[in-house]
């Protein structure tokens, strides 16, 4: 058996990444094949701005040897305003093909965002259950960034570096064969310098990217458990982590930028050689009468002009790795696998009754660990059914089950008899909605955060949603009422107000199915009050599963599920699960004799 660190393993994982390598390099240029027609303009413009190269020191050498040579002024000028006129047509055409190359780029990069964008919105929410948010949040901002420095700056400065390299070896070639071979003898050692600074930089670059997403995910989690942080004496810790993955990806720039800083004055030393060579070689010609001195100057330009390509490579290079490790990462997100896509023949739910039957249902997020185990229950339309039991017991993940955020491993899910995985996922998730715990509110005005629940929904109806719900009071409160901007998540108004807004917009929404997960948990009793009087209008006439902790809740539900260990194991009304004395009994009498006991 092969051992993981063996040479050949090694070798083997090195080709598989290069292969990727060029997989995404390849992903990339079929980026930019749209904008064809942009990229034939900016090449045109290279080939212009690498002829000027090639031209302007033929036109010196023409300069030194016949208009200098044979004293003629009136020449001599014509050959420099010709020399000017070149450079300045290059420049132009440089400045052209960078603008219109940027152009490009640009609008891969837009798309790619949308892209981006799009595919976070329809991936399942089981890939952010394994993924953190920092980390994404990197790639979709600082991988994306990446790639705009490399279609800015380093594809141009390619374009341009290696058309004009190309011309200059036409050049020296067509000026004297001899001395040009001469130049060429440096080429082994430039391109055995630029493959050992390469195999260096994948490395490093890729470290970079991944220690970068590593610091950004521990800031998102820190920024919003900051609270938490102080409340549990950790900031220290926090600091502590924190410190230690800023210095992982501290040193990982280091080590980058030591290789590719490196790189420059290895191209600067064999750019020195190669004008100590065209000067000795150079010289030792012309004192044997079989070159001119113009030609002499002609080479040490055109050996100034070989190896800058190569030197603008350097930083070209650098862009290069960081753009392909960023675009690896993009990618990956790219690739995942969205939530299945309806059938064919999938339904179209008109507006449904609300009968919701659960038939020997299991699910596991992984397949070592089932949450779920032969779970079967029916709840009629309008009826309300409340999940109970410990923390982990499988009341969320069955709530999470009716609107498909999850598919079962086994069993079936069914909505007014229909399989639910044979229903358009737009029409069944248009029948419920969702009030949780911890409800997130967006940035925007309190109208805007209510009628997210319906699009459209008119201000009339979006504060007769508060009055139901009876958040019309401290809306009006509010100076702006409710056109009062919230900040990122609500963090202006009180976990109950935020609960309330949450209530809001799920009545707006005019469901057939309310699920309320803990949504009563986090609430002050004032608030709490409020809420139970809404219950009984929220409720009417709708089905209803309800999670709850606090069991005073759901003592009027129609039917009560207890859950252990993903399976239930009791099942009835208030009255007759207390009669039975069992976890029910147990977990009610508990939580009413903690109060009790706190009180005395």
């Amino acid at each position: 058996m092969r051992r993981p660190g063996s040479l050949e393993s090694m070798a083997e994982l090195e080709v598989q990444r290069a292969a990727n390598r060029g997989a995404v390099a390849r992903r990339l240029l079929m980026e930019l094949r749209p904008h064809r027609g942009t990229l034939l303009v900016a090449l045109g413009l290279v080939i212009v701005s690498a002829l000027a190269q090639a031209i302007g020191p033929y036109l010196v050498s023409r300069a030194i040897d016949h208009d200098i040579g044979s004293g003629d002024a009136a020449a001599l000028l014509r050959t420099m305003l010709l020399l000017f006129a070149v450079y300045l047509g290059g420049a132009v055409a440089s400045r052209g093909q960078t603008w219109r190359v940027g152009a490009a780029g640009q609008q891969v990069l837009s798309s790619m965002r949308t892209r981006l964008f799009e595919q976070l919105q329809a991936l399942p929410l089981s890939y952010f259950d394994k993924r953190p948010i920092g980390d994404l949040m990197s790639r979709l901002l600082s991988d994306v960034d990446t790639l705009n420095q490399f279609f800015a700056q380093g594809l141009t400065q390619l374009l341009g570096s290696m058309l004009g390299l190309v011309g200059v070896l036409v050049a020296m070639l067509a000026l004297n064969v001899r001395l040009a071979l001469a130049c060429f003898t440096l080429i082994p050692a430039m391109l055995l310098t630029t493959w050992f600074f390469a195999a260096r930089a994948r490395k490093a670059y890729r470290k970079t990217r991944q220690t970068v997403g590593s610091v950004t995910a521990e800031l998102q989690e820190e920024l919003v458990g900051v609270r938490q942080a102080q409340a549990f004496n950790r900031t220290d810790e926090n600091i502590r982590r924190f410190r230690g993955r800023n210095a992982a990806n501290r040193d990982a720039n280091v080590a980058a930028v030591g290789i590719t800083s490196a790189f420059s004055p290895a191209i600067e030393v064999l750019a020195t050689l190669s004008t100590a060579l065209v000067i000795g070689y150079g010289g030792h010609l012309v004192l044997q009468g079989q070159l001119t001195v113009g030609l002499v100057a002609a080479f040490l330009i055109y050996a100034q002009q070989f190896f800058r390509p190569v030197q603008l490579a350097a930083s070209t290079y650098t862009l290069m790795q960081s753009a392909l490790a960023g675009a690896e990462r993009i990618y990956s997100i790219l690739d995942e696998p969205r939530e299945p896509a309806d059938t064919p023949d999938a339904l179209e739910l008109g507006r449904a009754q609300g009968r919701i039957t659960f038939e020997q249902v299991s699910f596991a997020y992984d397949a070592d660990h089932p949450v779920l185990r032969d779970v079967s229950f029916e709840v009629a339309p309008g009826q309300t059914v409340a999940l109970v039991g410990r923390t982990g017991a499988g009341k969320t993940t069955v709530a999470n089950l009716i609107p498909r955020f999850y598919d079962t491993t086994e069993g079936v899910v069914r909505l007014d008899g229909e399989d639910v995985r044979r229903v358009k996922r737009a029409s069944l998730r248009r029948q419920m909605a969702t009030v949780i715990q911890e409800p997130f509110l967006f940035s925007g005005t309190i109208a805007e955060n209510i009628g997210y629940g319906r699009p459209g929904a008119s201000r009339e109806e979006i504060e007769q949603a508060a009055r139901t719900v009876h958040a019309h009071e401290f809306i009006a409160a509010l100076p702006k009422g409710y056109d009062s901007v919230l900040g990122e998540g609500g963090a202006t108004l009180s976990q109950g107000q935020r609960q309330l807004l949450a209530f809001a917009r799920a009545v707006i929404a005019e469901p057939r199915v309310l699920i309320l997960d803990e949504a009563t948990a986090n609430i002050d009793t004032r608030t709490e009050a409020l809420i139970q009087r809404a219950l009984s209008t929220l409720l009417a006439g709708r089905t209803s599963v309800v999670i709850a902790h606090r069991l005073s809740t759901i003592r009027s539900a129609d039917l009560i599920l207890v859950i252990d260990s993903g399976r239930i194991t009791e099942r009835g009304t208030h009255e007759e699960l207390m009669a039975r004395n069992g976890l029910y009994a147990e977990l009610y009498h508990r939580q009413f004799r903690e109060p009790a006991a706190a009180a005395h």
